[in-house]
Protein backbone atom coordinates (compact mmCIF):
# COMPACT_ATOMS: atom_id res chain seq x y z
CA UNK A 1 0.00 0.00 0.00
CA UNK A 2 1.30 3.26 -1.73
CA UNK A 3 1.99 6.13 -3.70
CA UNK A 4 2.36 9.49 -4.85
CA UNK A 5 5.64 11.48 -5.68
CA UNK A 6 6.55 14.67 -3.35
CA UNK A 7 9.63 16.13 -4.51
CA UNK A 8 12.29 16.28 -2.19
CA UNK A 9 16.22 16.42 -2.16
CA UNK A 10 18.49 12.91 -1.83
CA UNK A 11 21.90 11.92 -1.77
CA UNK A 12 20.54 10.09 -5.29
CA UNK A 13 20.82 13.99 -6.70
CA UNK A 14 24.81 13.67 -6.12
CA UNK A 15 24.82 10.49 -8.29
CA UNK A 16 22.32 12.08 -11.06
CA UNK A 17 24.79 15.30 -11.05
CA UNK A 18 27.77 13.29 -11.65
CA UNK A 19 26.52 12.07 -14.89
CA UNK A 20 24.58 16.09 -15.92
CA UNK A 21 25.66 19.37 -15.72
CA UNK A 22 21.76 19.66 -15.44
CA UNK A 23 21.30 22.70 -12.61
CA UNK A 24 18.99 22.14 -9.86
CA UNK A 25 15.55 23.51 -9.23
CA UNK A 26 14.21 23.69 -5.70
CA UNK A 27 12.91 21.05 -4.24
CA UNK A 28 14.66 18.07 -5.83
CA UNK A 29 13.92 18.90 -9.47
CA UNK A 30 16.62 18.98 -12.17
CA UNK A 31 16.17 20.68 -15.17
CA UNK A 32 18.09 18.76 -18.20
CA UNK A 33 16.26 21.47 -20.49
CA UNK A 34 13.87 23.96 -21.17
CA UNK A 35 11.39 20.98 -21.68
CA UNK A 36 12.99 17.65 -19.93
CA UNK A 37 13.43 17.13 -16.10
CA UNK A 38 14.14 14.64 -13.37
CA UNK A 39 12.42 15.32 -9.68
CA UNK A 40 13.35 12.76 -6.20
CA UNK A 41 11.52 12.55 -3.40
CA UNK A 42 11.39 10.10 -0.03
CA UNK A 43 8.71 8.78 2.58
CA UNK A 44 9.17 6.95 5.55
CA UNK A 45 6.52 5.43 8.26
CA UNK A 46 7.65 3.55 11.31
CA UNK A 47 6.05 2.65 14.38
CA UNK A 48 5.94 0.94 17.74
CA UNK A 49 3.04 -0.47 18.88
CA UNK A 50 2.04 -2.73 22.19
CA UNK A 51 -0.05 -5.85 21.05
CA UNK A 52 -2.21 -7.46 24.17
CA UNK A 53 -1.67 -11.21 24.18
CA UNK A 54 1.07 -11.80 21.50
CA UNK A 55 3.97 -12.37 23.16
CA UNK A 56 5.36 -16.19 22.26
CA UNK A 57 3.62 -17.16 26.47
CA UNK A 58 0.19 -15.94 24.80
CA UNK A 59 -0.50 -14.02 27.69
CA UNK A 60 2.01 -11.11 27.55
CA UNK A 61 2.08 -8.13 25.73
CA UNK A 62 4.49 -7.66 22.74
CA UNK A 63 6.74 -4.57 21.78
CA UNK A 64 6.63 -4.32 18.00
CA UNK A 65 8.97 -2.47 16.05
CA UNK A 66 8.42 -1.23 12.61
CA UNK A 67 9.82 0.10 9.63
CA UNK A 68 6.43 0.38 7.77
CA UNK A 69 7.57 1.91 4.32
CA UNK A 70 10.75 3.20 3.46
CA UNK A 71 9.95 4.76 -0.39
CA UNK A 72 12.56 6.52 -2.92
CA UNK A 73 10.28 8.57 -6.12
CA UNK A 74 12.03 9.72 -9.16
CA UNK A 75 9.35 11.20 -11.69
CA UNK A 76 10.23 13.00 -14.63
CA UNK A 77 9.13 14.52 -18.24
CA UNK A 78 10.74 13.32 -21.54
CA UNK A 79 8.17 15.54 -23.33
CA UNK A 80 5.24 17.87 -22.17
CA UNK A 81 2.83 15.27 -22.81
CA UNK A 82 5.13 12.05 -21.68
CA UNK A 83 6.41 11.35 -18.23
CA UNK A 84 7.40 8.53 -16.20
CA UNK A 85 7.65 7.82 -11.98
CA UNK A 86 9.84 5.26 -10.58
CA UNK A 87 9.30 4.57 -6.88
CA UNK A 88 10.37 1.52 -4.40
CA UNK A 89 9.07 0.11 -1.07
CA UNK A 90 10.37 -2.72 1.51
CA UNK A 91 8.06 -5.69 -0.25
CA UNK A 92 8.21 -8.98 1.64
CA UNK A 93 10.99 -8.40 3.73
CA UNK A 94 13.05 -6.88 0.52
CA UNK A 95 13.25 -3.77 -1.21
CA UNK A 96 11.95 -3.25 -4.73
CA UNK A 97 9.98 -2.30 -7.53
CA UNK A 98 6.66 -0.82 -6.16
CA UNK A 99 5.67 1.29 -9.14
CA UNK A 100 6.90 1.61 -12.99
CA UNK A 101 4.87 3.88 -15.12
CA UNK A 102 5.09 5.81 -18.30
CA UNK A 103 2.31 8.25 -18.44
CA UNK A 104 0.81 9.76 -21.35
CA UNK A 105 -0.76 13.16 -20.01
CA UNK A 106 -2.14 15.20 -22.70
CA UNK A 107 -4.75 17.15 -20.68
CA UNK A 108 -7.32 17.04 -17.78
CA UNK A 109 -10.28 14.77 -19.83
CA UNK A 110 -7.83 11.95 -21.02
CA UNK A 111 -4.64 10.69 -19.61
CA UNK A 112 -3.22 6.91 -20.54
CA UNK A 113 -0.51 4.93 -17.51
CA UNK A 114 1.14 1.55 -18.48
CA UNK A 115 3.15 -0.04 -15.91
CA UNK A 116 3.51 -1.19 -12.53
CA UNK A 117 0.57 0.76 -10.91
CA UNK A 118 -2.07 0.86 -8.69
CA UNK A 119 -5.24 -0.57 -9.69
CA UNK A 120 -8.23 1.73 -9.99
CA UNK A 121 -10.23 0.75 -6.25
CA UNK A 122 -12.10 2.48 -3.21
CA UNK A 123 -10.08 5.55 -1.55
CA UNK A 124 -8.37 3.85 0.86
CA UNK A 125 -6.33 1.68 -1.54
CA UNK A 126 -5.55 4.86 -3.47
CA UNK A 127 -4.63 7.03 -0.44
CA UNK A 128 -1.59 4.24 -0.37
CA UNK A 129 -0.26 4.30 3.18
CA UNK A 130 0.49 8.33 3.52
CA UNK A 131 -2.66 10.10 2.69
CA UNK A 132 -4.95 8.11 4.70
CA UNK A 133 -6.49 10.06 7.81
CA UNK A 134 -6.27 7.18 10.93
CA UNK A 135 -2.89 5.40 11.16
CA UNK A 136 -4.96 1.81 10.50
CA UNK A 137 -6.70 2.53 7.31
CA UNK A 138 -6.42 -1.09 5.70
CA UNK A 139 -8.68 -3.20 8.29
CA UNK A 140 -11.77 -3.94 5.71
CA UNK A 141 -10.84 -6.62 3.37
CA UNK A 142 -8.76 -5.42 -0.07
CA UNK A 143 -8.71 -6.01 -3.25
CA UNK A 144 -7.10 -9.15 -5.15
CA UNK A 145 -4.04 -6.47 -6.18
CA UNK A 146 -3.49 -6.07 -2.19
CA UNK A 147 -3.95 -9.88 -1.55
CA UNK A 148 -0.72 -11.53 -2.88
CA UNK A 149 -3.24 -14.33 -3.80
CA UNK A 150 0.02 -16.07 -5.37
CA UNK A 151 1.85 -16.28 -2.43
CA UNK A 152 4.70 -14.69 -3.21
CA UNK A 153 5.13 -17.46 -6.14
CA UNK A 154 4.48 -16.83 -9.66
CA UNK A 155 0.75 -15.58 -10.56
CA UNK A 156 0.61 -13.30 -7.80
CA UNK A 157 -2.48 -11.56 -8.50
CA UNK A 158 -0.94 -8.21 -6.91
CA UNK A 159 1.22 -6.80 -4.29
CA UNK A 160 0.49 -3.26 -2.11
CA UNK A 161 -2.33 -2.54 -4.68
CA UNK A 162 -0.15 -2.81 -7.67
CA UNK A 163 -0.11 -4.73 -11.25
CA UNK A 164 1.29 -4.73 -13.99
CA UNK A 165 -1.06 -2.89 -16.74
CA UNK A 166 -2.63 -0.25 -18.73
CA UNK A 167 -4.84 2.77 -17.14
CA UNK A 168 -6.89 5.49 -18.80
CA UNK A 169 -7.79 8.22 -16.52
CA UNK A 170 -9.44 11.86 -16.38
CA UNK A 171 -11.44 14.57 -15.20
CA UNK A 172 -14.66 15.77 -16.94
CA UNK A 173 -15.84 18.74 -14.73
CA UNK A 174 -16.17 17.27 -11.29
CA UNK A 175 -16.59 13.95 -12.69
CA UNK A 176 -13.39 11.61 -12.54
CA UNK A 177 -13.00 8.48 -13.73
CA UNK A 178 -10.46 5.97 -14.00
CA UNK A 179 -10.70 2.23 -16.36
CA UNK A 180 -7.74 -0.58 -16.27
CA UNK A 181 -6.74 -3.82 -17.54
CA UNK A 182 -4.25 -6.08 -15.66
CA UNK A 183 -2.67 -9.13 -15.26
CA UNK A 184 -4.05 -10.21 -12.06
CA UNK A 185 -3.80 -13.48 -10.73
CA UNK A 186 -2.11 -15.45 -13.65
CA UNK A 187 -1.07 -18.74 -12.39
CA UNK A 188 -1.89 -22.12 -13.00
CA UNK A 189 -6.19 -21.82 -11.96
CA UNK A 190 -6.69 -18.90 -14.95
CA UNK A 191 -6.15 -21.32 -17.94
CA UNK A 192 -7.93 -18.73 -19.90
CA UNK A 193 -5.55 -16.42 -19.24
CA UNK A 194 -8.43 -13.94 -18.64
CA UNK A 195 -7.18 -10.26 -17.40
CA UNK A 196 -8.29 -8.03 -14.19
CA UNK A 197 -10.60 -5.65 -15.09
CA UNK A 198 -10.43 -2.39 -12.64
CA UNK A 199 -12.15 0.51 -12.80
CA UNK A 200 -13.06 4.07 -10.59
CA UNK A 201 -15.95 6.65 -10.52
CA UNK A 202 -16.03 9.90 -8.73
CA UNK A 203 -18.04 12.56 -8.26
CA UNK A 204 -17.18 15.97 -6.67
CA UNK A 205 -20.30 17.53 -5.37
CA UNK A 206 -18.61 20.49 -3.85
CA UNK A 207 -14.99 21.84 -4.36
CA UNK A 208 -12.89 19.80 -6.11
CA UNK A 209 -10.73 17.06 -4.83
CA UNK A 210 -6.62 17.97 -5.80
CA UNK A 211 -4.56 15.20 -6.16
CA UNK A 212 -1.94 14.25 -9.15
CA UNK A 213 -3.78 11.14 -11.55
CA UNK A 214 -6.58 8.98 -9.93
CA UNK A 215 -5.03 9.43 -6.38
CA UNK A 216 -6.65 10.04 -3.68
CA UNK A 217 -6.67 11.84 0.39
CA UNK A 218 -8.88 10.73 2.89
CA UNK A 219 -7.92 14.38 4.71
CA UNK A 220 -6.93 17.56 3.72
CA UNK A 221 -6.48 18.84 6.85
CA UNK A 222 -9.06 21.86 6.32
CA UNK A 223 -6.76 23.25 3.08
CA UNK A 224 -8.39 21.67 0.28
CA UNK A 225 -12.17 23.61 0.44
CA UNK A 226 -15.78 22.20 1.04
CA UNK A 227 -15.25 18.65 -0.03
CA UNK A 228 -18.09 16.10 -0.81
CA UNK A 229 -17.37 13.01 -3.33
CA UNK A 230 -18.75 9.64 -3.85
CA UNK A 231 -17.23 7.18 -5.84
CA UNK A 232 -18.06 3.75 -6.94
CA UNK A 233 -15.05 1.40 -7.71
CA UNK A 234 -14.98 -2.42 -9.48
CA UNK A 235 -12.97 -5.14 -9.45
CA UNK A 236 -13.73 -8.64 -11.59
CA UNK A 237 -11.32 -11.49 -13.12
CA UNK A 238 -12.89 -15.05 -14.70
CA UNK A 239 -10.96 -18.01 -13.64
CA UNK A 240 -8.86 -15.79 -11.38
CA UNK A 241 -8.67 -18.31 -8.25
CA UNK A 242 -8.31 -21.30 -6.41
CA UNK A 243 -6.98 -23.94 -7.89
CA UNK A 244 -6.80 -25.71 -11.03
CA UNK A 245 -9.70 -28.13 -9.78
CA UNK A 246 -11.63 -25.63 -8.23
CA UNK A 247 -11.46 -22.19 -10.26
CA UNK A 248 -13.26 -19.87 -9.78
CA UNK A 249 -13.91 -15.84 -10.70
CA UNK A 250 -13.90 -12.86 -8.96
CA UNK A 251 -16.16 -9.56 -8.32
CA UNK A 252 -16.30 -6.87 -5.98
CA UNK A 253 -17.37 -3.48 -5.47
CA UNK A 254 -16.86 -0.34 -3.28
CA UNK A 255 -18.75 2.62 -2.58
CA UNK A 256 -17.08 5.16 -0.65
CA UNK A 257 -17.72 9.09 0.50
CA UNK A 258 -15.66 11.28 1.90
CA UNK A 259 -17.25 15.24 3.52
CA UNK A 260 -14.57 17.71 4.96
CA UNK A 261 -15.56 21.35 6.02
CA UNK A 262 -13.01 23.95 6.92
CA UNK A 263 -13.88 25.80 9.85
CA UNK A 264 -12.92 29.05 11.55
CA UNK A 265 -9.50 28.82 13.11
CA UNK A 266 -8.07 26.58 10.90
CA UNK A 267 -10.00 23.83 12.77
CA UNK A 268 -11.66 21.30 9.90
CA UNK A 269 -14.08 18.31 10.49
CA UNK A 270 -13.86 15.20 8.19
CA UNK A 271 -16.38 12.09 7.98
CA UNK A 272 -15.15 9.40 5.55
CA UNK A 273 -17.55 5.89 5.27
CA UNK A 274 -17.36 2.80 2.74
CA UNK A 275 -19.27 0.04 1.81
CA UNK A 276 -17.62 -3.30 0.12
CA UNK A 277 -19.24 -6.07 -1.29
CA UNK A 278 -16.81 -9.06 -2.42
CA UNK A 279 -18.43 -12.32 -4.44
CA UNK A 280 -16.56 -15.21 -5.05
CA UNK A 281 -17.88 -17.79 -7.53
CA UNK A 282 -17.33 -21.23 -7.89
CA UNK A 283 -18.91 -24.64 -8.81
CA UNK A 284 -17.53 -26.64 -6.09
CA UNK A 285 -19.14 -27.51 -3.59
CA UNK A 286 -16.13 -26.31 -0.98
CA UNK A 287 -14.19 -23.47 -3.08
CA UNK A 288 -10.20 -22.75 -1.99
CA UNK A 289 -9.92 -19.44 -2.58
CA UNK A 290 -7.66 -16.90 -0.02
CA UNK A 291 -9.72 -14.22 -1.08
CA UNK A 292 -12.83 -12.47 1.35
CA UNK A 293 -16.63 -13.53 0.07
CA UNK A 294 -18.99 -10.78 2.16
CA UNK A 295 -19.96 -7.41 3.36
CA UNK A 296 -17.99 -5.12 4.89
CA UNK A 297 -17.92 -1.52 5.90
CA UNK A 298 -15.98 1.33 8.05
CA UNK A 299 -16.76 4.87 9.11
CA UNK A 300 -14.57 7.72 10.36
CA UNK A 301 -14.83 10.83 11.82
CA UNK A 302 -12.45 13.56 12.13
CA UNK A 303 -12.02 16.88 13.96
CA UNK A 304 -8.89 19.07 13.48
CA UNK A 305 -8.89 21.73 16.82
CA UNK A 306 -7.14 23.90 14.33
CA UNK A 307 -4.48 26.62 15.80
CA UNK A 308 -3.71 25.88 19.62
CA UNK A 309 -0.48 27.97 19.32
CA UNK A 310 1.75 24.98 18.98
CA UNK A 311 3.91 23.75 16.04
CA UNK A 312 1.52 21.42 14.93
CA UNK A 313 -2.15 20.86 15.05
CA UNK A 314 -4.18 18.12 16.54
CA UNK A 315 -6.41 16.05 14.67
CA UNK A 316 -8.32 13.68 16.70
CA UNK A 317 -10.52 10.65 15.54
CA UNK A 318 -12.67 7.33 15.69
CA UNK A 319 -13.19 4.39 13.07
CA UNK A 320 -14.97 1.62 13.24
CA UNK A 321 -14.17 -1.62 10.94
CA UNK A 322 -17.12 -4.20 10.51
CA UNK A 323 -16.55 -7.31 8.32
CA UNK A 324 -19.55 -9.99 7.61
CA UNK A 325 -18.40 -12.61 5.40
CA UNK A 326 -20.68 -15.24 3.80
CA UNK A 327 -18.94 -17.92 5.54
CA UNK A 328 -17.49 -17.79 9.06
CA UNK A 329 -18.03 -15.53 11.89
CA UNK A 330 -18.00 -11.53 11.51
CA UNK A 331 -15.49 -9.11 12.77
CA UNK A 332 -14.87 -5.57 14.27
CA UNK A 333 -12.55 -3.34 15.29
CA UNK A 334 -12.30 0.05 16.66
CA UNK A 335 -9.81 2.84 16.35
CA UNK A 336 -9.43 5.57 18.60
CA UNK A 337 -6.51 8.13 17.69
CA UNK A 338 -4.77 11.57 17.16
CA UNK A 339 -2.80 13.05 14.52
CA UNK A 340 0.02 15.51 15.47
CA UNK A 341 0.17 17.76 12.14
CA UNK A 342 3.33 19.59 11.14
CA UNK A 343 3.16 19.92 7.43
CA UNK A 344 0.14 18.42 6.51
CA UNK A 345 1.00 14.68 4.93
CA UNK A 346 4.63 15.56 4.62
CA UNK A 347 5.10 15.36 8.58
CA UNK A 348 3.25 13.66 11.16
CA UNK A 349 2.48 12.05 14.38
CA UNK A 350 -0.01 9.56 15.12
CA UNK A 351 -0.91 7.80 19.07
CA UNK A 352 -3.74 5.28 18.11
CA UNK A 353 -5.59 2.59 20.33
CA UNK A 354 -7.59 -0.33 18.54
CA UNK A 355 -9.55 -2.91 20.29
CA UNK A 356 -10.98 -5.82 18.02
CA UNK A 357 -10.50 -9.32 16.43
CA UNK A 358 -10.48 -7.79 12.45
CA UNK A 359 -7.97 -7.65 9.75
CA UNK A 360 -7.16 -6.47 6.67
CA UNK A 361 -7.82 -10.05 5.22
CA UNK A 362 -11.45 -9.95 6.66
CA UNK A 363 -10.93 -12.81 8.77
CA UNK A 364 -11.92 -13.16 12.19
CA UNK A 365 -8.60 -13.38 14.17
CA UNK A 366 -8.40 -16.00 16.83
CA UNK A 367 -9.06 -13.63 19.91
CA UNK A 368 -9.85 -9.97 20.42
CA UNK A 369 -6.97 -8.04 20.97
CA UNK A 370 -6.20 -4.55 22.38
CA UNK A 371 -3.00 -2.24 21.04
CA UNK A 372 -1.38 1.06 21.28
CA UNK A 373 0.42 2.23 18.76
CA UNK A 374 2.53 5.23 18.69
CA UNK A 375 3.62 5.89 14.55
CA UNK A 376 5.66 8.96 13.09
CA UNK A 377 5.57 9.98 8.91
CA UNK A 378 7.64 11.89 7.05
CA UNK A 379 8.08 12.88 3.51
CA UNK A 380 9.89 14.88 1.31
Amino acid sequence: MHKKNRIGKSLLIGSILAASSAPILAGGKIAIDDTRWISIGAGIRTSIASVSDAAPDGSSSASNFNLENMRLYVSGQATKDFKFYFGTDKIWGEYGVLDAIIQYEPGKKFNVWMGRMLTPADRIEMNGPFYGLTWGQYTVPLYPSDNDIGNGANGDAGTYGRDEGVTAWGTLGKFQYAFGIFDGYSGDTNQSDAPLYAVRLAYNFLDQEANPGYYTSSTYFGKGGDILTLAISAQSQDDGYGTVAQSGSFMGYAIDGLFEKPLAGGAAVTVEAEFKSFDVSTDAATPVFGMFDGDAYFASFAYLLGDTGGTGMYQPYVRYTSNEPTAGASSSLTEVGVNYVVSGHNLKLNLNLTNGDANASGIKADDTTTAVTFGMQFQI
